[in-house]
C-alpha cells in the first residue's frame, strides 16, 4: 500500500496544482527513497553514495543526448528545413491519407534524433495548419504528434528512454533492439489508429464537453 500510494501522491499533486509534472519526478524519487530506506529497509545510508554516483552517470548520458538534440534543432531552424519539409509534403499529394502518413513519417524521424520539447516547438506551427486544413482538430493533431515523438524516445540510435533502461538493466542497446521489434510494430499500429480514427482521441473530451 505505501508503494501504491506513490501514484496518488504524484497524480494527485499534479492535478491539485501543488507541483508541476517535472517537480513530481523529484517528489517521487524522494518518496521512493524514504520508503526503501526507512520503511522497507532495503537501502542503507551507506549505499547512498554509490546510488547517487550511478544516478549522476545515467543523468549525464541523458543530458548529453538532450544537448546534442537541442543543437540539431537549432541547425534545423536556422536552415529553415522544417518549412521546406512542410511545403514539400503539401506539394507531393492532395490526398489527406498520404499527407498524414508523410507527416507521421517526418515526426517519427524527428523524434528519433531530437528531444521532444524542441521538436514540438519547431514543428507544431508548421504542421498544425496543414493538419487543420485536412480536417483534423488541434487536439487530435496534438495527440498524434506527441505519440510520434514518444515512439522516437525509445527508438535507436538516440532513444533516451532506451539508454536509461539499458543503464539500469546493465545491458546494451544492441541486445534489446531485436526483442523490441514486436513492441515497435504494436506502437506503429496504435499510431495509425490514433491518426485515422479521431474518435479514439476525441471521444472522452467530447463526452465531458471539452470540445465541440
Amino acid at each position: 500500500m505505501p508503494s501504491l500510494f506513490l501514484i496518488v501522491v504524484v497524480i494527485g499533486g499534479i492535478s491539485a496544482g501543488i507541483f508541476t509534472a517535472t517537480e513530481a519526478g523529484a517528489i517521487a524519487v524522494l518518496y521512493a527513497w524514504i520508503l526503501s530506506t526507512f520503511i522497507y529497509r532495503e537501502i542503507s545510508l551507506a549505499e547512498m553514495k554509490s546510488i547517487l554516483l550511478k544516478s549522476a552517470e545515467t543523468t549525464a548520458i541523458v543530458m548529453f543526448l538532450i544537448g546534442t538534440s537541442m543543437a540539431m534543432s537549432w541547425i534545423l531552424a536556422y536552415e529553415n528545413i522544417p518549412t521546406t519539409v512542410a511545403n514539400a509534403l503539401v506539394a507531393l499529394s492532395d490526398n489527406p491519407i498520404v499527407i498524414l502518413l508523410l507527416i507521421n513519417l517526418v515526426l517519427l524521424s524527428v523524434g528519433i534524433f531530437m528531444d521532444m520539447t524542441p521538436a514540438v516547438l519547431i514543428f507544431t506551427p508548421i504542421f498544425l495548419p496543414v493538419a487543420v486544413e485536412l480536417g483534423m482538430s488541434p487536439l487530435h493533431f496534438g495527440i498524434m504528434m506527441v505519440l510520434n515523438l514518444c515512439i522516437g524516445l525509445c527508438t535507436p540510435p538516440v532513444g533516451r528512454i532506451l539508454f536509461v533502461g539499458c543503464a539500469i538493466a546493465k545491458t546494451s542497446i544492441s541486445k534489446i533492439v531485436r526483442p523490441m521489434i514486436p513492441m515497435y510494430a504494436a506502437m506503429f499500429v496504435a499510431l495509425m489508429l490514433v491518426t485515422f480514427v479521431p474518435e479514439l482521441s476525441e471521444a472522452l473530451p467530447r463526452f465531458f464537453g471539452l470540445i465541440d
